[in-house]
């Protein structure tokens, strides 16, 4: 892999098979009685978050202490950027801190690339803006390959808000790479300009495509990303985008449902369809601990002889 985690459009096939494999070794550290490894003892690693998170921010803490990594919490709310210190600004602060590796989160679609370029140690993308979220794309193929057995020839439909989703485009360019075909669905408003060039194909109609899917993956509607109105009512948006139990029981029995979170309930999914058994949102959730050592694990060299023994024992 390189030195930095910031698109999975940079991740080769083998690279992605990588934090995968790699992630299914993580896992079984579950069932151990410890669940710890001394693999990034003595490294340090900064959780930068400009936007709120929940899930991901304690994700990647949870991962980087069961490594045994020394961990910082750096919120810009209450800290020197609310002053109007700027990003670069902050990466030297974290520099002369000894950062070995920077998970960062922004609102500017960019801003991880430009960290990366200011900082010695790995930078993490954990979401820039509507650009990019890599570590979840990697956690849902991981969710994926563990229930299915393959990523290879599955059809994934993504359906929503695509043009404000940073999980969308991630996921678009790894599935690609994993050998799945993707479709989007969503109202002619939220597909992104330029989607032509993207490897997917696109449609406006989900009952049409959802007897075909192996996956659904719903996302969001990012009001809050939204300067104008995308869609007539909400009422309207989940009629024709929203998927209830009637639209689920068109899916292939085998057929998965996913969500990045949060999800709203009654608008993009029914409680009845996010609670049911072909839902994986929970095991999203604890997948994404997994993953997330498993980059750290490898962006920061911790893959020698002893401490694979320590992972597969």
């Amino acid at each position: 892999m390189n030195r930095h985690l910031l698109s999975t459009a940079d991740l080769r096939r083998e690279d992605a098979l990588l934090v995968l494999d790699t992630a299914e070794q993580m896992a079984r550290l579950s069932d151990r009685a410890v669940k710890k490894l001394p693999t990034l003892r003595g490294r340090t690693v900064v959780n930068l978050f400009f936007e709120d998170s929940t899930r991901t921010r304690t994700s990647f803490e949870l991962a980087a202490k069961r490594l045994s990594a020394d961990v910082i919490n750096f919120s810009a709310k209450g800290s020197s950027v609310s002053k109007g210190e700027s990003l670069k600004d902050t990466a030297l602060t974290l520099e002369a801190m000894g950062a070995d590796a920077v998970v960062c989160r922004h609102p500017a679609s960019g801003a991880p690339h430009r960290l990366a370029g200011w900082v010695h140690g790995s930078v993490l993308n954990a979401g820039d803006g509507t650009h990019e979220h890599p570590t979840q794309a990697l956690l849902d193929a991981f969710t994926i390959r563990r229930r299915l057995g393959r990523l290879d020839g599955l059809a994934v439909t993504i359906v929503g808000d695509v043009l404000h989703s940073r999980v969308a485009r991630s996921n678009v360019w790894l599935l690609h790479t994993l050998g799945a075909k993707v479709t989007l669905v969503a109202p002619p408003t939220l597909v992104p300009h330029g989607v032509s060039a993207w490897p997917v194909d696109v449609s406006y109609d989900l009952d049409a495509v959802l007897p075909a899917s192996d996956v659904v993956m719903m996302l969001r509607v990012q009001q809050e990303r939204m300067s104008a109105a995308f869609f007539p009512t909400e009422r309207e948006y989940s009629r024709r985008y929203g998927l209830d139990a009637d639209r689920a029981a068109t899916l292939p029995e085998h057929a998965l449902v996913m969500h990045p979170g949060p999800m709203v309930r009654g608008m993009e999914i029914s409680s009845e369809v996010a609670d049911s058994a072909r839902s994986t949102v929970v095991e999203q959730v604890a997948n994404g601990v997994s993953v997330r050592m498993a980059c750290l694990y490898l962006l920061l060299g911790g893959a020698d002889e002893r401490d694979e023994r320590e992972v597969t024992r």
